[in-house]
């Protein structure tokens, strides 16, 4: 079956959605948000759990999809309220074992202009195909930008046991509900490997943003045994290993306020209670630029001074970097995040491209954090390293391999959007017992 659109929104789309068990109850359509964007480059579409997701987007030359000016709202919530200002790639910084090659995919070809690719067969199968240019210059409209909304699986589940007073009989209900993504991808084809640049927008308010690398191994780059695995016949062709370094700049606008702090979130023991260990959860401020790992039980969130949500909780989101490969071979590449103060001269993670404008000292990351501003606009630089081992089954066509983080709302509203009618009033503690679980 297909969802529903927005009526009254220009140009918008009708995506297939997978394997939806009911249909859509009706409702009155969010109110619109703020996009200072034309209705060929807005994205506007209501999933079938009644999240509404509302966005510009375009193609930059060199960081191929950008999203502006995303904003959500859901059927708990219908009033759109800004998360973003931008999302986009930074950088793919690609590095071959044998030290003999490099790559900085973005800056030197781009994943837009000739390297964006024209979309047919199955790249959007169950969805819909925008048209746009390339961002190179070239005004003529291709098929570049697939929309479609996806299952995501299970979205909560909860397994209920209440009294009756009227039947004194326990009344068991179970509350089960299979969520949905919009996504937005592009296809960008850049020598023999084929990236899918992919944003996957959750109807709980969720943000996905990763990378995907098909296509084929490059029959230039085979080496020896010490840094290469045997591809084909026997032990005789060794295809070299290699980074990918994925940088995205994601710039917050929350409820369009701005003016974010960053906060940073570390967990450690704390002594033994009566039964396990304590732990200890303390937040640091982080007021200044800088750059920043990961380690066990460290997280970092952008939180807004102003905006709140339903219970007076500030609103954030935070940015959740699971498992990847820390390149070492470079000190821009070493840092998971980094923090700067927003300046329109820094543009791209590495290779940052010298502007006439522009100091000609800042071409990395860590350039751009050395003079410790103060935050008061921050964009995080987020790093999410994969090392490509080759194998057998990388040929051909080489099956998609992922890299990439989640932007997780955190207080953003003050229950889960999605929580279905009857559980409205289990905000808190509703045993009666206010001393805690």
């Amino acid at each position: 079956m297909t969802y529903r659109t927005l009526a009254g929104a220009a140009a918008l789309l009708t995506a297939t959605v997978l394997a939806v068990t009911a249909p859509v109850a009706a409702q009155a359509a969010p109110a619109a948000a703020a996009t200072p964007c034309g209705a060929s480059a807005m994205v506007k579409e209501t999933l079938p759990n009644g999240t509404t997701w509302q966005m510009c987007w375009r193609i930059n030359d060199k960081a191929g999809l950008v999203l502006d000016h995303v904003f959500v709202a859901t059927k708990r919530y219908p009033q759109p309220v800004q998360v973003l200002d931008s999302i986009r790639l930074a950088q793919l910084n690609v590095p071959y074992d044998t030290g003999d090659t490099e790559y900085n995919d973005l800056t030197a070809i781009g994943m837009g202009g000739y390297g964006l690719e024209t979309l047919t067969g199955d790249d959007c199968k169950g969805g819909s195909i925008r048209l746009g240019s390339d961002g190179g210059g070239d005004p003529t409209q291709r098929k570049v930008l697939c929309v479609s909304a996806e299952p995501r699986g299970l979205a909560y589940r909860l397994h209920s046991y209440e009294w009756d007073e009227g039947t004194e009989e326990s009344k068991e209900t179970v509350y089960s509900q299979q969520g949905h993504d919009l996504v937005l991808r592009t296809i960008s084809k850049l020598g023999w490997y084929e990236y899918v640049t992919e944003y996957r927008l959750h109807d709980d308010g969720q943000i996905t943003a990763r990378l995907g690398a098909t296509g084929d191994l490059a029959p230039s780059e085979y080496s020896t045994s010490s840094n290469g695995w045997p591809i084909g016949k026997a032990a005789r062709d060794y295809a070299t290993m290699h980074y990918h370094n994925a940088f995205w700049r994601v710039d917050f606008n929350i409820a369009g306020k701005g003016g974010e702090k960053v906060e940073q979130y570390d967990t450690t023991l704390n002594g033994r209670g009566s039964m396990t260990a304590k732990l200890n959860t303390k937040k640091t401020a982080i007021a200044k630029e800088g750059t920043f790992s990961k380690v066990n039980q460290r997280w970092w969130r952008m939180v807004s001074p102003t905006s709140k949500n339903a219970d007076g909780h500030n609103r954030s989101y935070e940015i959740v970097t699971t498992g990847g490969d820390k390149y070492e071979g470079h000190p821009e590449t070493k840092p998971d995040i980094t923090f700067s103060q927003k300046n329109g001269c820094e543009k791209w993670a590495s290779d940052n491209a010298s502007d006439p404008e522009c100091p000609l000292n800042i071409q990395t990351v860590v350039d751009f954090v050395k003079n410790k501003e103060t935050l008061t606009d921050p964009v995080a630089w987020v790093r999410v390293g994969f090392h490509h081992v080759p194998r057998d089954e990388d040929q051909s066509p080489m099956p998609m391999h992922w890299q990439g983080f989640e932007l997780v709302p955190r207080d953003f509203t003050e229950m889960n959007p999605l929580t279905p009618a009857a559980l409205a009033g289990a905000n808190g503690n509703t045993s009666g017992n206010t001393s805690g679980n």
